[in-house]
């Protein structure tokens, strides 16, 4: 599935829009690499993705073309959810 769909199905950004505007931004990794909106994901990946001042990585539990809210969250497991403005102020 492309990165920019899964982000919304995800429900880990609002919009397919959003999640096209990050990956172009490269604010959005997949293991590591910086990927396009196109790019592939499958499962056991690791998702990084920059929101504003909030960093999220997560690992890519299940790939659905269609999920509602309740099955949302469970198609990642967040590995990592913090604020870059904390590791900005030293704390």
């Amino acid at each position: 599935m492309r990165i920019d769909k899964y982000l919304k199905v995800s429900r880990l950004t609002k919009r397919r829009e959003t999640a096209r505007a990050l990956c172009e931004a490269s604010l959005v990794t997949i293991d590591g690499k910086a990927v396009k909106p196109s790019a592939e994901l499958t499962e056991g990946q690791i998702i990084g993705l920059t929101m504003g001042r909030r960093y999220v990585r997560a690992k890519v539990l299940s790939v659905r073309p269609f999920a509602n809210k309740e099955e949302a969250g469970t198609m990642y497991e967040i590995l990592e959810d913090r604020s870059l403005k904390e590791e900005q102020d030293g704390i």
